[in-house]
């Protein structure tokens, strides 16, 4: 079985994205010869992903960093362009630290000893609207703490500047009032300044941080000999004759080796934003990110002590009843949502609702991300209800959706249904003819071709094999946020018992069988 994607070539080189899937506003830290990076989660539960590697191109999900996201009843439905935003991970004092900016509350800290956790509870660092993209500064030769943050206009009507506290060396408080570190309307050309990092080197305050806008934007870098400025700038990185538009955002890492090395996005529509490594090296005083500061797609893998090829799962057979790493909800999950059980398989409740014609608006989906740019899935689904309208699928989920799988018609008998609803829609609609599903079990596919292309196919065990099901549907992105391959399991509003769903051997695999 291959995996959807792979960014090492296994000859000493890689390719990017060295992630392609939506781990969005990444950044990245080296604690001895290991890296760690996080990435935003915005509303999805848990929150805060952990990944490790050993190279800077081989990666693997490890966990999470936020089980619940607070305040609860604000995350008690789907949010998907809130929560956490643009975290910055940090290792100091013998823990790690992870800050980041909720747009609606205000910039969040928690603190673990183990990557692994546990992790501390949040605490609100600084209170207000609009607050986002925070970053930290610990400055070993001084003992002195920093902070710089960036301002969403959608909540504070201030955009393009980035504003700079002193710290409290314990993370918990702020020192001043802030003052304004750049103002890029004062910079001729700059625009949408946002996702600063914050560092120390060779005598100098350094701010990573990208403008332009996520689409067709560039990597900025700013220095100044003491932290409230005055800052120079400098572009690092742009798209230039390359194809990688909006490469920025993201963060530096110096390896045990002493090689420099630049993580950032590249925004794909439905695919969300994706993660290439740029080499990186200091001439003159500034850094100079990939080949002469445009992105590199192929280049010599970073020097490390041992090398593993492979990338965050995607994959799941259920175990003992439980979902792996790579799956969050769309909200913060309520009890009773999964039903635990001894052999492998994931069984969801049909939990009752009255949204269940609009699968955007359901806070009990299990979501992943789009593991590749061409791949199929495929699942197996059986329905445990006899009530009509109960249902189960399998489901490419942004803002726009299809899916397809199980129903219980109106006599109660399980049906194959295939269903789906555009952007402007409130509710969803046939995308095929229900026709009846032997068993009350089917095997579902969906095989994504480039532009995210989705073409979906089911197996009612009726010995005719896999059938091309409704038209090709094109994968929507949510504001912010790729399209994620969900599970589901719903039943009408109501009260008593509503059934199970089960799901077994999810599968995904490299580019489809058919197009």
């Amino acid at each position: 079985m291959t995996m959807p994607w792979t960014a090492d070539l296994g000859d000493g080189t890689y390719r990017n994205p060295v992630l392609n899937a939506d781990w969005s506003d990444p950044d990245v830290i080296t604690v001895g010869e290991d890296h760690y990076l996080t990435a935003s989660s915005f509303g999805r539960v848990p929150g805060l992903p952990l990944l490790h590697s050993r190279d800077l191109v081989n990666w693997s999900l490890i966990g999470h960093a936020l089980d619940r996201l607070e305040p609860d009843a604000d995350f008690a439905v789907p949010r998907h362009d809130c929560g956490v935003w643009a975290p910055s991970l940090r290792h100091h004092a013998g823990r790690f630290w992870i800050f980041w900016g909720d747009p609606d509350h205000g910039i969040q800290q928690i603190n673990a000893e183990d990557i692994r956790g546990p992790w501390s509870a949040p605490h609100l660092v600084k209170a207000g609207k609009g607050l986002i993209d925070a970053c930290p500064l610990w400055d070993e030769e001084t003992g002195e703490a920093y902070l710089v943050h960036a301002w969403a206009k959608s909540r504070s009507g201030i955009k393009n500047r980035l504003t700079g506290h002193r710290m409290s060396p314990d993370g918990r408080e702020l020192l001043d009032e802030g003052t304004i570190l750049v103002d890029a309307d004062t910079l001729p050309g700059w625009f949408t300044l946002e996702g600063p990092k914050l560092y120390r080197h060779d005598g100098w305050f350094w701010i990573f941080a990208p403008a332009g806008g996520v689409e067709t934007g560039w990597q900025g870098a700013f220095r100044s000999r003491t932290f409230e400025g005055p800052y120079e700038e400098r572009v690092v990185l742009a798209q230039g004759t390359t194809d990688i538009n909006g490469p920025h955002q993201g963060g530096w890492v110096r390896t045990a080796a002493g090689e420099d090395w630049f993580l950032h996005f590249q925004a794909r529509g439905a695919y969300g934003r994706v993660v290439h490594l740029q080499p990186m090296r200091w001439e003159d005083g500034w850094p100079v990110i990939g080949d002469e500061g445009e992105p590199v797609l192929v280049h010599r893998s970073p020097a490390a002590p041992e090398r593993t090829v492979g990338a965050p799962a995607s994959g799941d057979d259920f175990p003992g009843g439980r979902y792996g790493r790579q799956w969050q909800w769309t909200a913060n999950p309520r009890p009773g949502w999964t039903v635990g059980h001894g052999g492998d398989g994931l069984r969801l409740s049909c939990v009752r609702t009255a949204y269940a014609h609009d699968l955007r608006a359901l806070p009990n989906v299990l979501v992943q991300r789009l593991p590749a740019e061409e791949f199929t899935v495929e699942t197996g689904i059986t329905l445990n209800s006899t009530e009509p309208g109960a249902k189960a699928g399998l489901a490419v989920l942004g803002d726009a959706f299809s899916w397809i799988g199980l129903e219980a018609g109106p006599d109660g008998t399980a049906r194959l249904v295939h269903r789906y609803a555009e952007t402007v829609a409130e509710h969803e609609r046939d995308a095929a003819h229900p026709r009846p599903a032997p068993g009350a079990g089917v095997r579902v596919r969906i095989e994504v071709t480039r532009g995210a292309r989705c073409r979906f196919y089911a197996d009612t065990g009726d010995g005719s094999g896999f059938q091309p099901s409704g038209q090709v549907f094109a994968a929507t992105p949510w504001r912010w946020v790729g399209a994620l391959l969900g599970l589901f399991a719903t039943a009408p509003a109501g009260t008593g018992p509503s059934g199970t769903a089960g799901f077994t051997a999810f599968r995904t695999t490299g580019r489809p069988r058919t197009v």
